[in-house]
């Protein structure tokens, strides 16, 4: 018998398979749904509630985006420099 997969597991992967079909923030009630019985997690967990689920994939998704939205702050700052840098050699 293989371990039973943490909710966490279920949680990244989820948010990962949605932004990637779909690529959007906002998690739609009817994959989520779909995802909770079709991947096993109700299986592996019959007494995790489906909105709860909802919000934990909600969630990770919105952590992930913001962690996205720094970087390319980050990167478009670095690229600033580099240009006055540039300009002032």
């Amino acid at each position: 018998m293989s371990p039973l997969p943490k909710m966490s597991d279920f949680v990244e992967i989820a948010a990962a398979e949605y932004v990637s079909e779909t690529g959007s923030s906002t998690l739609d009630p009817r994959w989520i749904a779909e995802f909770f019985q079709d991947c096993g997690v109700l299986e592996a967990y019959p007494r995790q509630d489906l909105v709860a689920f909802h919000a934990l994939v909600q969630k990770a998704i919105d952590q992930a985006a913001d962690r996205s939205a720094k970087q390319a702050r980050l990167h478009v700052q670095q690229m600033s420099r580099r240009e006055r840098k540039l300009r002032g050699a």
